[in-house]
């Protein structure tokens, strides 16, 4: 008994003595740690700034390097933490864009593109813009490469010393040409479906999908997994999800297409920026039941007018929208933050993709699939309107709403087209200040053109569509309103300062510039019109055949302030 006494005596001071060597030895570390804390912030020049992301309030934390420990702190890239690690760069005729592998926040202004010349000479120009792109990458726009400089750019913060080039692997520097190249992937059930330049430019027209595969790798791995096509159209390809997916949770795969040709030789897999995330592809549960409508729209520089439009069709009973932005540059994301502020559900996706209209659309129908009943594809400057209810004296309210749900128990009806009516300038000279529906009020006499809404689930796989409809499954029918239900006001030919950016650059894929000399009779451009933005001189009085005030005298009734005449989406302009 004594013996054991004794011996659980010295285990006990045995175990106070390592107990204590172990709080002095993490006292010692503690200590350390501290002391180059405390040296690091001395030595600092300035106060880090943080710049957070505006979805998931993810702080990116710039810190200036410790001189004394360059040699220890490598990852500190520049003097700033996180490193700038350029993951892919993508040539775009009027602008090189640079994916970053990891988040800076939306709008930062600090960034400089550093190129080098023939003879290793550096030119340094401040950065275009930044965005962040997806959950985890940003992207970065860079203006194009001078002559004899390269094209494969850098990224530094303003005023750090412009490093050498570090030797990286081929692969990290190329520059992957926009006419040839894998630019998006989003997973859809137990299928992948990749956006492709480069493959095919038969438009309005399903492909043989026998003839594509889909290349897998998994992170920076050199593994490499390949799965068939069961689908294919213009620039979307569809592949069966590969096993390894399912097996990697938390791993990223760079996603790419292969091309068969007839006589069954196989080509080099196309280069890809796509990426999908093996977490993507567990459901996620949606809490409730799916909105009713939604909207999708791909647009550039209307952040004036998008609070008219969102105000008016919520009102109409849309729930959901989808903003694919399309390198905007005039406070698109500031617009949105406020009316989500207000309650309306609104959600922007950066899509820096040059004239793919029909890729983002087929994008959207995929994302939103999970979320909503009918999705509505319309422009900014579009306003749906329901003649019958105003001249029956009939709700508007929640009028679009209603008419979709009436169908929804319809398998059978996959869309519903609705005409538009083109209004002109209406003899005005400068931006209405009530907005679009009260200003326009002169239109053209005939309809032309449709815009659709559609049930997602009921499109075919390979989501052929031609931007104003899509393809349905074999089966599946549309349905088209007659104007005196409803019909879309297209507010087309505005006042020309607004109507003179559509020169600028066409968003859908197969339709022509209009700088280029080609298609000029096509319904598309303004009749008229050459290939220079010059205004005419009677362009106020033109497209203007019917006096039509139906959806100004609607708007003014139900949503302008009794007591100073103000429409809501005024207000902010006006306080």
């Amino acid at each position: 008994m004594m013996e054991y006494e004794n011996g659980k005596k010295r285990k006990v001071r045995n175990k106070q003595q390592v107990k204590g060597q172990f709080l002095s030895q993490r006292y010692l570390i503690l200590c350390v740690c501290c002391f180059f804390v405390l040296l690091f912030f001395l030595s600092s020049d300035r106060i880090s700034t943080l710049s957070v992301r505006s979805d998931s309030l993810r702080p990116s934390l710039r810190v200036p390097a410790l001189s004394v420990l360059s040699s220890s702190m490598d990852s500190f890239h520049g003097g700033r933490f996180p490193a700038l690690s350029v993951e892919d760069r993508v040539q775009f005729p009027d602008h090189l864009l640079l994916i970053l592998s990891h988040g800076i926040g939306r709008g930062e202004k600090n960034l400089v593109c550093v190129y080098r010349g023939l003879k290793e000479e550096t030119l340094v120009l401040p950065s275009i813009s930044s965005d962040e792109f997806d959950e985890f990458r940003s992207i970065v726009r860079c203006p194009n490469a001078p002559l004899n400089y390269s094209s494969s750019v850098e990224l530094q913060f303003r005023g750090d010393l412009v490093k050498k080039m570090k030797k990286e692997k081929q692969s990290r520097r190329r520059v992957h040409n926009w006419e040839k190249v894998g630019y998006e992937a989003v997973i859809d059930g137990d299928t992948v479906v990749v956006f492709v330049k480069g493959l095919t430019r038969r438009p309005h027209r399903e492909s043989d999908p026998s003839y594509y595969k889909c290349q897998f790798e998994i992170g920076d791995l050199e593994e490499k997994e390949v799965t068939q096509a069961i689908a294919a159209a213009q620039e979307v390809v569809r592949c069966v999800l590969p096993e390894s997916l399912k097996l990697n949770p938390e791993m990223m795969f760079r996603v790419s297409v292969i091309h068969i040709d007839p006589r069954g030789r196989t080509t080099p897999a196309l280069p890809s920026v796509a990426r999908i995330y093996a977490s993507d592809s567990i459901e996620k549960k949606k809490s409730g039941v799916k909105h009713e409508l939604c909207v999708c729209t791909m647009l550039w520089n209307q952040a004036p007018f998008l609070r008219e439009w969102i105000m008016y069709h919520s009102w109409l009973g849309v729930e959901r929208w989808f903003i694919y932005d399309n390198n905007s540059d005039d406070g698109i994301q500031e617009e949105i933050e406020l009316l989500s502020l207000e309650n309306y559900n609104v959600s922007r996706h950066v899509w820096p993709w040059i004239k793919t209209q029909e890729a983002g659309f087929s994008h959207c129908a995929v994302r939103a699939k999970e979320e909503c009943n009918w999705v509505g594809f319309f422009d900014v400057d579009e306003f749906y309107y329901f003649p019958t209810h105003r001249s029956q004296g009939l709700p508007s309210k929640d009028a679009l709403k209603s008419l979709v749900s009436n169908y929804t128990s319809w398998d059978l009806v996959g869309e519903i087209r609705t005409d538009c009516h083109s209004y002109g300038p209406s003899g005005r000279t400068s931006v209405p200040s009530q907005g679009v529906t009260v200003g326009y009020t002169c239109r053209q006499a005939n309809a032309e053109r449709h815009k659709s809404i559609i049930r997602p689930e009921l499109l075919t796989s390979s989501l052929l569509n031609e931007v104003h409809h899509f393809q349905l499954k074999e089966g599946v029918g549309h349905m088209s309103l007659v104007e005196s239900v409803a019909v879309v006001n297209h507010y087309k030919y505005q006042v020309w300062d607004t109507f003179k950016a559509k020169f600028y650059r066409r968003v859908a894929t197969y339709v022509v510039d209009w700088q280029e000399n080609q298609n000029q009779g096509s319904k598309d451009r303004a009749p008229g019109l050459g290939t220079e933005a010059i205004e005419p001189p009677d362009w106020k009085r033109r497209f203007c055949e019917v006096w039509d005030t139906g959806l100004k005298d609607l708007v003014l009734s139900n949503f302008a302030d009794q007591v100073t005449g103000y429409l809501p989406w005024q207000r902010q302009q006006q306080e």
